[in-house]
């Protein structure tokens, strides 16, 4: 399954990674719910994330 690039709801500062608790910056969405990361465990798991998801919301340009 490849995932697909979409554009959903904006993420927001309450939405928290879900490995660390920072900001989330990217939206997994699986089969069975989401996952939320952070800039930096994003793109430590975008490529096996790109593998398994449904698709990806990635807000990561919005990080200053």
């Amino acid at each position: 399954m490849n995932a697909t690039m979409i554009d959903e709801k904006e993420l927001t500062a309450l939405d928290r990674c879900d490995v660390c608790g920072a900001q989330a910056y990217v939206r997994a969405t699986m089969e069975h719910g989401e996952l939320l990361f952070c800039g930096h465990h994003a793109a430590q798991h975008i490529d096996k994330l790109r593998e398994v998801a449904v698709s990806i919301q990635d807000q990561r340009d919005r990080i200053s």
